[in-house]
């Protein structure tokens, strides 16, 4: 190894240097530094120049120059780490303050490193902590992680000054409002308060954008921030019934509490169900298609269907029939009182169609003493269990079926319910009386105190 002052030093390698070098090289354990100061000292032995050798290592020429001179002053020795020289008077740059771990907060580091919720930016922190605490540099943490010193060093005093906390992300504001208070308000004002032009009915956040004078995106921005929806409408019936709360007192507790030697049921009507067959054949579901049919349909008639629901054990009396009217329903009454074993009394929860209270229904009571007849509200039919139990119907079995004639659509009405009778399934009824008038209270007060 000897310098020639024309050139380049020239570096010869013996085996051992050689072989050193080389291993040097390819320890994947080694820092990034160090092996390409390793590579370098084995392409100048090799005769390459600094400019060739650059290129191959990803550096610049002054630091393959560096290397090459100082292999060649001080052999393998002279490519690690070296300690700066201080002279008096002098600093050797800013002292690295140690960085000391308790095991909660290693605990707490360990596991955002493993877990796969934890954003990459708060993994990559918690790694920094920990590769610190054990000691290492600023810069072997960098290539170990893989990130520049000032990144290691900015995380380890947010470390040591906030502990862990110090290693979320710092607020920030963003940019500045473009939209001032007066401008949301009016949005605000318009939307509740003013019609859309064009003979709209409701607003649309294109319409509003263009009278308020702001982007679409800020109105639907502001909308949902105050939670205002033009583009929905829920509808709502409130009972008329003078008698509302005594009502909803006595069919509730007759859900609760039902009497003892008693037995409880839902009487009610499901009219005008259609026997419709589709104009074309129906295709059945497949991987990544659901089943079809087609929109129209071909309409052969309308059957009235009575259901009786027991509401202790969930079984249903039904009966089919062409109309509704009191006659049809004295006579699905006396199929009721045929099915109710002997000895109990029974109260029949109903709504008050004109069917249910003629004089042929109120002699038929006076000849069945034991039972009682406990009318829901007007507009309430929603307190009738067995309108839970149509619904079951409707959405198990009607929506998809196709039906030639009203006799094929009554027989499968019957053969469903029959099924249902095989396994009956009760429904609980949850809310108590006062629970449903409180609920009813609040949307009273939302609604008259709206200012609208």
């Amino acid at each position: 190894m000897a310098p020639n002052s024309s050139g380049p030093v020239t570096v010869t390698l013996d085996d051992s240097d050689r072989e050193r070098l080389e291993a040097l090289a390819a320890d994947g354990s080694a820092s990034k530094r160090m092996r390409a100061r390793a590579r370098i000292v084995l392409a100048a032995a090799a005769g390459a120049t600094d400019t060739e050798i650059a290129a191959d290592v990803g550096a610049h020429r002054v630091t393959v120059k560096l290397w090459r001179d100082r292999f060649a002053a001080e052999g393998i020795d002279g490519l690690g780490h070296r300690t700066p020289v201080v002279g008096p008077g002098k600093q050797a740059g800013r002292p690295q303050e140690p960085l000391v771990l308790d095991d909660e907060s290693r605990e707490v580091l360990e596991r955002w490193v493993r877990r796969s919720t934890v954003s990459a930016g708060l993994a990559r922190r918690a790694r920094i902590v920990l590769e610190a605490a054990t000691g290492a540099t600023n810069v072997d943490v960098a290539e170990r992680v893989g990130v520049n010193a000032n990144t290691v060093s900015k995380w380890r005093r947010r470390f040591i000054e906030g502990g862990l906390v110090g290693l979320s992300d710092e607020y920030r504001p963003g940019r500045p409002r473009t939209i001032s208070d007066d401008d949301v308000e009016s949005v605000i004002i318009k939307t509740l308060n003013d019609d859309p032009p064009g003979e709209a009915t409701h607003w649309s956040t294109r319409s509003m954008a263009d009278v308020a004078g702001v982007s679409q995106s800020s109105v639907s921005r502001i909308w949902r921030a105050f939670g205002l929806q033009p583009h929905r409408q829920s509808t709502f019936k409130l009972s008329t019934d003078p008698h509302f709360v005594d009502k909803v007192h006595d069919v509730v507790g007759l859900y609760l509490n039902p009497p003892e030697r008693a037995v409880v049921i839902c009487i009610d009507e499901k009219t005008g169900i259609q026997a419709l067959d589709r104009t074309q054949l129906a295709l059945p579901m497949l991987p990544g298609s659901p089943a079809t049919r087609s929109h129209d349909y071909v309409r052969h008639g309308t059957v009235d269907l009575f259901a009786a629901l027991n509401v202790g054990t969930g079984e249903v009396i039904t009966r089919t029939d062409k109309q509704h009217r009191a006659i049809e329903f004295r006579k699905f009454l006396d199929l009721v009182a045929d099915q109710i074993p002997a000895g109990l009394d029974v109260h029949v929860i109903l709504d008050n169609a004109s069917t249910h209270k003629t004089p042929a229904i109120k002699k038929w009571l006076q000849r069945h003493p034991g039972w009682e007849f406990h009318f829901t509200p007007t507009s309430s039919s929603w307190l009738n269990l067995v309108e839970r139990w149509f619904s079951e119907l409707t959405t198990k079995k009607l929506q998809r079926s196709t039906h030639r004639s009203v006799r094929e659509l009554a027989n499968d009405i019957i053969a469903w319910a029959d099924a249902w009778n095989t396994n009956p399934r009760p429904f609980v009824w949850r809310k108590t009386a006062d629970d449903i008038l409180d609920s009813l209270a609040r949307y009273l007060h939302r609604i008259t105190d709206s200012g609208h």
